[in-house]
């Protein structure tokens, strides 16, 4: 190892032991200088370290009475059988902020099972946020399945492939999607499909204990377009299609009705079921989706909702 690697690691280290004494054992930044044998300008800026690379994780365990009135209101009006609602926390209207430590909350009280559990995911950013805040657990008992595959047109995988992040944190079994996202033609994702391998997926994701999934919206800033997983013309006819919203790349309108379009035909992820019986969770926020979002709650094929005090507000108020 280089020595400006270990001295990064060294100081990684620092951090971790003033994170710790800061925010588990209380103690003042005088305190901990001097434990550390340091100024109390270093002690701050290790335990500000501590924080900003991820080595301390924050959650919130009151109850807060707005939001939970906002759940329940969601949970009336939606018929969800789960919703957790964060508070927020600056004026950016599309802040997700929060959800990453709320969904990892709901994940880690999935992996609490002593019995073997079979855990499915789908893809993107604030799912990924989720797998940042997980604890590093020891879970080789449970299953953790893609819903999606992660395999762009030109053959590049996709960087947000949740499963796989998941599983390397929680030592567990993997069960990845090796497919396209958008086969190139019906006949082609009927191929995929047959093989062995991946109908073994299906079969294990459609029987999951839980389902995690994020709720993409349409349009130039959409993950599947930006992901390079459909084109401009794709995208113009998705718009002129009514299409608002994507579930594991299912693609649907502000009803919550799956469109008839050629991406719909080709899509490799495992199939959506309205009213599903298992747990199928979705974790978004922000103005930019809230049609996304509306239309998902409306489809029942989500069960279960993570989200922002604001959007919550705003699914309410609609």
């Amino acid at each position: 190892m280089s020595k400006k690697a270990q001295n990064e690691l060294n100081k990684l280290d620092e951090a971790a032991r003033a994170g710790w004494m800061y925010y588990v054992g209380g103690k003042t930044q005088d305190e901990i200088a001097k434990t550390l044998k340091t100024s109390r300008q270093s002690a701050q800026r290790l335990v500000a370290l501590s924080m900003s690379e991820g080595l301390v994780k924050v959650r919130l365990e009151h109850p807060i009475a707005r939001c939970m009135e906002l759940a329940q209101g969601l949970r009336e009006k939606f018929g969800l059988t789960f919703c957790d609602i964060v508070p927020n926390v600056d004026d950016d209207p599309n802040s997700t902020q929060g959800l990453g430590q709320a969904g990892a909350a709901a994940i880690e009280r999935a992996l609490k099972h002593d019995a073997p559990q079979t855990i499915a995911f789908g893809t993107g950013r604030v799912l990924r946020a989720c797998a940042d805040e997980l604890s590093l657990l020891h879970c080789p008992q449970h299953k953790i399945v893609s819903l999606v595959g992660n395999i762009a047109e030109n053959g590049e995988a996709t960087r947000y492939d949740v499963a796989v992040h998941v599983a390397d944190r929680l030592k567990a079994q993997h069960y990845p999607m090796p497919t396209p996202v958008i086969a190139s033609s019906e006949e082609e994702r009927d191929v995929w499909h047959q093989q062995k391998h991946i109908s073994r997926i299906h079969s294990l994701a459609e029987q999951a204990d839980i389902s995690f999934v994020g709720i993409g919206n349409l349009g130039s800033v959409s993950p599947l377009y930006k992901d390079g997983f459909i084109d401009d013309d794709e995208l113009g006819i998705l718009a002129d299609s009514g299409a608002c919203g994507e579930i594991i790349s299912w693609v649907f309108n502000e009803e919550g009705a799956l469109i008839k379009c050629d991406i719909n035909q080709r899509v490799t992820s495992v199939k959506l079921k309205a009213t599903p019986e298992k747990p199928v969770i979705g974790i978004a926020a922000g103005d930019n989706k809230f049609n996304a979002i509306r239309g998902a709650l409306r489809s029942k094929f989500l069960n279960g909702l993570i989200t922002t005090e604001r959007t919550a507000s705003a699914l309410l108020d609609a």
